[in-house]
Formats: structure tokens, sequence, C-alpha cells
């Protein structure tokens, strides 16, 4: 019984980890949010830019 008890003790190592951890899956979740949002302004930027190059005589594509 000993060893199952001592199996299931948790070291301040281990603890430390299982918080570093959580801290860096919290920021890459983050940064990815930045990064979607980062390439929606892109998007619409682009956008904007190809219609005001196109001016008043833009067409459909497939007219």
């Amino acid at each position: 019984m000993a060893k199952a008890l001592f199996g299931s003790v948790v070291t301040l190592a281990e603890l430390r980890m299982v918080e570093e951890n959580a801290a860096l899956r919290a920021k890459v979740r983050r940064l990815e949010e930045e990064l979607a949002e980062m390439r929606a302004q892109r998007d619409h930027a682009i956008a904007h830019e190809l219609l005001s190059l196109a001016g008043d005589n833009a067409e459909p594509a497939l007219a």
C-alpha cells in the first residue's frame, strides 16, 4: 500500500511543469487568436486595395 500511496504523490517539479505547460498553452492560444485577427485585417486591407484599384468600372468576375 505504501507504494500505491507513494506513486500518487506529485513532486514540486512536476507541479511546476504542469503549471508551465498550462501557461504555454494559454500563450499559444492567445498568439493563435492574434494571428487570426492579423490575417483578417490583412485580407480586409487587400480587398479594400483591390476595390480601390478597380475604381468605378469594376465588373462582376463572371460577367
